[in-house]
């Protein structure tokens, strides 16, 4: 039975994507970071194969710093299994006295508006981005499209959609060398390669391709890669944290899978070293992407600072990694809000949003 003195919190993790391992990373740290005196936790993982488990809360097998995997975790899972296609309203039923989910999934199926739209159909309050804008944000194109239109800069590329598999001379000479491809709806920069010649873009775009069918090509960006954080707080305002500068190893040539999990080296500086305008003008646009994606929440946005000083969005991440040592949480560490708070603040805006939601018109 809940303790009905706390608040029902339901931690959604895994995914039948790619990004499934991320996502077991996110919710170790936040599972072991919710504070039980507050917080009563069902843990919900969701299996490569789409098999939800709806588990019991066990904060005592992981680590406090959030750093192991949830190998063992996982195994006190055992009161309800239940297969995906036909299981889902017995998972949701075993939800259904939660106050808040919290979904802590990274790509498609999970990150993309999927779960946003059952959660709102079972009518479930939630952590984070609404269906619109998770699945804008997951997919590079439409998003450069949509802050293109409202005259933000982006970078340059091509879309190639299921059977294409060249580009155009036109293309070629417009976007020069060295370009980057990357599938159009994934995270984690999982299938991103970058090319250098011509020859190489069959197997660079076979490779983003294994993770989705449309794939982009993008001109290379040039300048300093920065990342902002914006927090939606629960009284309805909106900020933007401390500019976050990525700075790779001299052995790494792109910040990408294997340079986040595996490979090591990659140093984040915060606050990035910045001019107090150019700072400004960077916390400025987060603010206005995360308004033009109708964001809610959070929302992390990665910008290249080309040499002229002007801003261009490279991509967006509505739900970001949230790992103790990942991008997001240490920005906003380093703004005095530490990694509990923040979970604090992401559920009670939920909570609070939901509310407002509920209230009758004036």
């Amino acid at each position: 039975m809940f303790d009905r003195g706390k608040v029902r919190v339901a931690v959604v993790f895994g995914g039948r994507n790619s990004e499934h391992d991320v996502s077991c990373a996110s919710a170790a740290s936040i599972l072991s970071h919710l504070d039980r005196t507050r917080y009563e936790v069902v843990p919900v993982k969701i299996e490569t194969d789409g098999t939800w488990i709806v588990g019991i809360d066990a904060p005592e097998a992981l680590r406090t710093d959030g750093a192991r995997t949830l190998a063992d975790f996982s195994e006190t899972f055992g009161s309800a299994k239940v297969a995906a296609l036909h299981g889902i309203p017995q998972a949701f039923d075993r939800l259904a006295d939660v106050d808040v989910v919290f979904p802590a999934l990274h790509g498609r199926y999970g990150e993309d508006g999927s779960l946003q739209s059952l959660l709102e159909f079972f009518g479930l309050p939630f952590v984070g981005n609404g269906i619109l804008s998770s699945a804008i944000g997951m997919d590079k194109e439409y998003t450069k499209k949509l802050l293109a239109g409202a005259g933000l800069a982006v970078a340059d590329g091509v879309v190639l959609r299921t059977g294409r598999t060249l580009l155009s001379e036109d293309e070629r000479t417009r976007l020069g060398l060295p370009v980057f491809v990357k599938p159009a709806r994934s995270g984690s920069s999982v299938g991103v390669s970058r090319v250098d010649s011509w020859e190489s873009l069959p197997a660079a775009i076979a490779s983003a391709r294994a993770d989705d069918s449309k794939v982009l090509v993008e001109q290379t960006l040039h300048g300093r890669e920065i990342d902002v954080g914006v927090l939606e707080l629960p009284d309805g305002r909106i900020e933007a944290g401390p500019p976050l500068e990525i700075r790779l190893a001299p052995h790494q040539s792109v910040f990408d899978y294997q340079a986040k999990y595996t490979d090591g080296g990659a140093v984040f500086d915060i606050p990035a070293r910045l001019d107090a305008e150019t700072t400004a003008t960077l916390r400025a646009t987060a603010l206005r992407v995360f308004e033009l994606l109708g964001c809610a929440g959070l929302l992390r946005v990665d910008f290249f600072l080309s040499p002229d000083g002007t801003p261009v969005v490279n991509e967006v991440n509505t739900f970001p990694g949230f790992t103790v040592n990942s991008q997001f949480p240490q920005m906003w560490a380093e703004a005095g809000l530490g990694y509990a708070d923040l979970l604090d603040i992401l559920i009670e805006t939920a909570l609070r949003r939901e509310e407002r939601r509920d209230a009758p018109a004036r």
